[in-house]
């Protein structure tokens, strides 16, 4: 019967459904392994907030280091992270999802390079 037969469709491994190039995530896997303090997001109000909140954080601990926005989602998606803003230390995802705070992002801060 015909009903039964019925071909499943075929799902791409890839984590953007496909649409990238194999060029496009060897960039974002290099990006991802680099070490510093990151931003993921498309550069809305929260990802901006975010990135307010861990330069403010930075500069309490007396850490130079810069900050970097990624707005590009082949690179976001080479994270793993489906819900922005996320923040990133040391190429290790530390939080997704939500806008921290300052002193939030100072205790995630310091655990994080703690681990390292």
């Amino acid at each position: 019967m015909g009903l039964f037969s019925k071909k499943k469709e075929e799902t791409k491994s890839c984590c953007c459904g496909g649409s990238c190039t194999p060029e496009a995530m060897k960039q974002a896997e290099a990006a991802k392994g680099a070490s510093g303090v990151k931003v993921l997001g498309s550069g809305c109000a929260k990802c901006n907030a975010l990135e307010t909140a861990a330069r403010e954080a930075l500069a309490e601990l007396g850490m130079d280091t810069t900050i970097d926005h990624i707005t590009d989602f082949t690179q976001i998606a080479a994270y793993g992270v489906m819900t922005t803003p996320a923040l990133v230390v040391d190429g290790k995802v530390v939080s997704y999802g939500k806008v921290l705070g300052k002193d939030e992002a100072i205790s995630i801060i310091q655990k994080a390079r703690a681990g390292t």
